[in-house]
């Protein structure tokens, strides 16, 4: 905890973001950050609330009364060795994370959660800036080998744990650079693709080899990896975006959402590639799907420049406010709006779209319709059209951001043949003596190709968690944290 009284005597302070009218004309990150005394205080405010609901509403189970006591107290240094003891890359999680250790908190009952996730950052960044954070390579080497594919952050995460346990490590990645999503999926106002680079730097340091531009399936054959190494981890993306099969489909203007967000941040990086740019300028785009990704899309629409942004939603629109008392401490259920939909867009709820709408083969508009959702007796939501609501929106470009089915398949895994589960990912468990053990003997497998779409905090955990039953499987036993 923090001071018995803090939360008391202080309020909830959270950073602030540059005006909108400024921040649409670069892709810079734009939040100012809380001062060093600032965020004391917000450490001050980690009440004695007897069960810390945090630890569990974190995937990776941050020790985090412990560390609010530390920075609250100014002992930054070991708060940054507490931070780091259950998650590799906590910048990442304090960039991107969407925080679910806050909704758990004991003080969100009051909508006064600490601010867990500015804390996070704010450690692990006076960390770098301290030189605090230095490379911790193992003092021996066994003579064990291990391939991972993917370098997303379950990749990273099990790629560190593995080399510090002094394995030799090579991550493989078919991308230009290191990081999988956080490197060209999400946009650069979002995370500053230099606080990947300096992990990337540190990892190298500690033994870790990367190799980039190299799609194991492809370039590689898959089944080379097992003749070569002691062990392989599949730490690749879920990858396999939900298609919308309506009418005029094929019409040009209509994109997934990470090809148009791939495109723009290799562009945005000055990387040199294949993937085309897809630009918004003077367009109406319409973003099909509700979520981050879709939010993605329009802070990036919004500053390319786009005529007009509405992003349509399937699903009813959410209540401002969750009951407390039937959802807290779990993830609930309530209006959120991000700061790239701050930046201008409309949003339609109980939307669904019909039928796309073209003229000499280019997208002009879209055809929608209003749905109602209603309960069985069984308790099974269903939809249905509400008859008379058709209407048409004027689109140049509609970006396709209704989440992802699965990892693709072609290629490495269906090579490899892997099991899969019911629902296309591969299939493992992840506990037990065969945890995160594929069906295939040495041939593990963690993060979103493993559990489907997940959040980054969740691929950290699945790639130690990976890297401690690989550890095991290697020597006989590990000291890897799990």
């Amino acid at each position: 905890m923090g001071k018995a009284t803090g939360f008391l005597e202080f309020d909830r302070k959270t950073p602030s973001y540059a005006p909108v009218e400024e921040r649409i004309k670069h892709f810079d990150e734009f939040a100012i950050l809380l001062s060093d005394d600032e965020i004391k205080e917000q450490g001050a405010r980690c009440m004695d609330c007897g069960i810390p609901f945090c630890h569990n509403g974190c995937p990776v189970n941050n020790n985090i009364p412990d560390w609010n006591d530390l920075v609250f107290n100014g002992d930054w240094q070991e708060a940054l060795v507490t931070l780091h003891s259950t998650n590799n890359f906590p910048e990442f999680t304090g960039k991107i994370c969407p925080a679910p250790c806050e909704e758990s908190c004991t003080l969100n009952l009051e909508n006064t959660p600490v601010t867990i996730k500015n804390i996070e950052f704010s450690i692990v960044d006076k960390g770098w800036s301290e030189g605090w954070i230095q490379p911790q390579p193992c003092e021996y080497k066994t003579d064990k080998t291990v391939a991972i594919v993917g370098s997303g952050p379950a990749g990273m995460a099990a790629a560190q744990q593995l080399a510090r346990a002094g394995h030799s490590v090579t991550v493989y990645e078919r991308q230009e650079r290191i990081g999988g999503l956080l490197r060209f999926g999400i946009p650069d106002f979002k995370l500053d693709k230099k606080i990947i680079d300096r992990r990337i730097s540190q990892m190298m340091a500690e033994g870790v080899e990367f190799k980039t531009n190299t799609n194991i399936g492809v370039d590689i054959p898959a089944k080379d990896l097992l003749e070569k190494y002691d062990a392989v981890v599949l730490t690749g993306g879920s990858e396999q975006p939900r298609d919308l099969p309506i009418p005029n489909r094929d019409l040009d203007g209509i994109y997934f959402a990470m090809d148009f967000l791939r495109g723009n941040t290799k562009k945005v990086q000055g990387v040199n590639t294949d993937d085309a740019f897809i630009s918004a300028e003077g367009k109406h785009v319409v973003v099909i799907g509700g979520g981050d990704t879709g939010s993605d899309c329009i802070g990036t629409s919004a500053r390319h420049g786009a005529a007009s942004i509405t992003q349509l939603e399937i699903m009813p629109q959410p209540p401002e406010k969750e009951d407390k008392l039937l959802v807290w401490p779990e993830w609930p259920n309530k209006m959120r709006t991000s700061t790239s939909q701050e930046e201008g867009c409309e949003r339609m709820f109980s939307t669904a779209t019909k039928e796309f709408i073209g003229k000499d083969g280019k997208l002009t508009a879209i055809k929608c319709v209003k749905v109602e959702w209603t309960q069985d007796d069984s308790g099974r939501w269903n939809m249905s059209e509400i008859e008379g609501s058709e209407f048409e929106l004027k689109a140049d470009l509609v970006t396709l951001a209704m989440g992802f089915v699965h990892p693709v398949q072609e290629g490495m895994l269906n090579e490899l043949g892997v099991e899969y589960d019911a629902m296309g990912n591969v299939k493992a468990n992840t506990d037990g003596d065969d945890a995160y053990a594929t069906s295939l003997d040495k041939v593990f497998s963690a993060g979103d190709m493993r559990r489907g779409q997940s959040l980054v905090v969740w691929a950290i955990r699945e790639g130690r968690q990976c890297a401690r039953a690989v550890d095991a499987f290697l020597m006989g036993s590990s000291d890897l944290p799990r």
